[in-house]
């Protein structure tokens, strides 16, 4: 069993090992993961080095997927840096190219950066009450919070306009 990160050590970049341009966090910066392809990611992240075709078993479990479409997903995943392939006895055996973390944050990370400042605050509470958590994740969280505490402002400007069209009252998004 395996320690749970300290707040530094869950804020650490992952090295990358894929071809593409990575971002902050080592993950590929030309496409996002489609809800399909998370379903093939969480697969293979689960599974480490996992043949083609224990893939598509996994996934026909779960989805009324064709081996086709499957396959599809696969090389998109490929392709995107997300996957690496390699061949071994006539079989391609895939292996996730970007940590699992590493590809929530940067999902989670492009969702708020389309948010309302304003809102952001709201939609952490939100995610908070409707997930299931370990109690470490809470305490790390608490610990987190009671740092952002310190520094936090008292108002957030809203960002929905450009500088100065809104004066951090906007009628129609509710700022």
């Amino acid at each position: 069993m395996t320690a749970e990160p300290t707040i530094a050590e869950s804020a650490t970049t992952k090295p990358h090992t894929h071809d593409r341009a990575p971002n902050a966090s080592g993950a590929p910066t030309s496409d996002a993961i489609t809800p399909s392809e998370w379903e093939l990611m969480r697969i293979v992240w689960t599974s480490g080095e996992i043949p083609t075709r224990d893939i598509i078993a996994l996934a026909q479990r779960k989805r009324n997927w064709s081996e086709s479409t499957i396959k599809t997903l696969l090389t998109r995943l490929t392709k995107k840096g997300f996957l690496t392939a390699t061949a071994r006895s006539r079989k391609l055996f895939y292996t996730a190219a970007v940590p699992e973390i590493s590809a929530m944050d940067d999902a989670a990370n492009e969702l708020f950066d389309h948010l309302c400042s304003m809102k952001k605050g709201s939609a952490i509470i939100n995610l908070v009450q409707h997930q299931t958590m370990k109690k470490s994740d809470i305490y790390l969280l608490q610990e987190l919070l009671a740092q952002k505490l310190a520094t936090a402002p008292d108002t957030i400007a809203c960002d929905c306009l450009p500088d100065g069209m809104s004066g951090g009252n906007c009628a129609n998004c509710g700022c």
